[in-house]
């Protein structure tokens, strides 16, 4: 007789050659079908009630005897079919909040993009003040449409200043003219020697030019706003560009009687990557500027200077100044203020100068005076090697 590891439920011994009989062990009934020996095999038990299934191994011993060994798996299939029926029902269940969460959030970003989408159509028919919804989420959705508001804020800015451009040239062209259509006219009916054509033409032709160097100011701010010179660049000395406008404007001074300075805090050269005709023409309309508003006999003070803030030159001069309220809107085209009503030019020498500085990543600032003007051109954080050599 086979004795059997204690762990082991059923177990069968039977005689194939002579007759199936149980010998020992729980499983009460004839031998079933053997597969295969000495490897774990499936089967059902069919002499247990219900027919579970079972785990069976079969071996050979001695005296031609089959030994088997089968073990109830009932329990351990009901597990696994348990199991298998927990996680089929939490998948489902899973999948089911999956779907509604998912239709809620598409249902919200419809929305965001149907309101997106409103506002959109609003700006395409002429309404540049709409802006997209913004919500309280901030997520990436919000983050788009900030930049796309910040984008359409700089759109209206662009077409308010082209509008405003565009009635300021319909002004302030208008008279020059009306001037030299009505001198042309008035040579036409009155004229009758040639000195008084010759008159005519003179005071037409200087109309004219004004209107060729007002047209001209404007192509030239278009080109540098394009940024096509900024390929051109080279080291440029702040200082030497100084000196050139000092010494350009210093008959003007002396023939206004204007005491002319210019005054160095700092030694050796002032290197920044420019354009050096573009920053001599924006350095020369505030020097010019100066001087044109200063009163006869009155002072204008040129500072190179290199700080924490900074490299750069400030002019300072002691006419009527600019009030605060007009310090932005005299950076715009054609703009004049009160102080300059009555004096020459076309109100493009600061749109220039601003035009120019933010070419070169430099900055216009003005500073409040007790009389008079003082603003400032400047690199911020600007510092040059040779500086500093020079500095030791």
């Amino acid at each position: 007789m086979l004795v059997l590891p204690s762990e082991l439920d059923d177990v069968i011994c039977v005689t194939p050659a002579i007759s199936e009989s149980h010998l020992a062990g729980g499983y009460g009934g004839d031998q079933p079908a053997i597969p295969v020996f000495d490897k774990p095999f499936s089967t059902r038990l069919a002499n247990v009630p219900g027919h579970p299934p079972g785990r069976c191994i079969a071996a050979h011993v001695p005296d031609n005897r089959i030994a088997l060994q089968c073990q109830n798996t009932l329990e351990l299939d009901h597990f696994d079919d348990e199991l298998l029926h927990a996680l089929l029902s939490t998948a489902m269940i899973t999948l089911v909040i999956g779907l509604i969460g998912a239709t809620l959030i598409g249902v919200s970003a419809m929305r965001r993009l149907d309101a997106a989408t409103a506002s959109i159509k609003e700006i395409v028919a002429g309404n540049l003040s709409r802006r997209l919804p913004v919500h309280s989420k901030r997520d990436e959705v919000d983050r788009l449409v900030g930049v796309v508001n910040g984008m359409l804020d700089e759109i209206e800015r662009l077409m308010n200043e082209v509008k405003g451009v565009c009635d300021a040239i319909a002004h302030d062209l208008r008279t020059p003219l009306t001037r030299v259509l009505g001198g042309l006219e008035r040579a036409q009916r009155r004229a009758r020697t040639e000195a008084e054509y010759r008159a005519a033409i003179d005071e037409t032709i200087v109309e004219t030019s004004g209107l060729l160097r007002t047209f001209n100011a404007l192509l030239r701010i278009s080109e540098i706003e394009s940024g096509v010179r900024r390929a051109g660049f080279t080291s440029v000395d702040l200082a030497a560009v100084a000196d050139d406008v000092f010494e350009f404007y210093e008959p003007t001074a002396e023939d206004k009687q204007i005491a002319f300075e210019l005054e160095r805090t700092v030694s050796g050269p002032l290197e920044i990557q420019g354009d050096p005709n573009l920053l001599f023409e924006a350095l020369a309309n505030l020097v010019e500027n100066a001087v044109k508003f200063a009163p006869h006999g009155g002072a204008v003070h040129m500072t190179l200077w290199h700080d924490g803030r900074g490299a750069g030159v400030t002019v300072r001069d002691n006419g009527p100044g600019i009030a605060p309220t007009e310090r932005d809107a005299v950076l715009r085209r054609f703009y004049r203020g009160e102080a300059s009503r009555h004096t020459p030019g076309s109100g493009l020498g600061l749109s220039l100068a601003t035009a120019v500085a933010g070419m070169h990543g430099m900055m216009l600032a003005f500073h409040d005076t007790n009389v008079g003007c003082e603003i400032s051109l400047f690199k911020p954080g600007q510092c040059t090697e040779r500086h500093l050599a020079d500095s030791r």
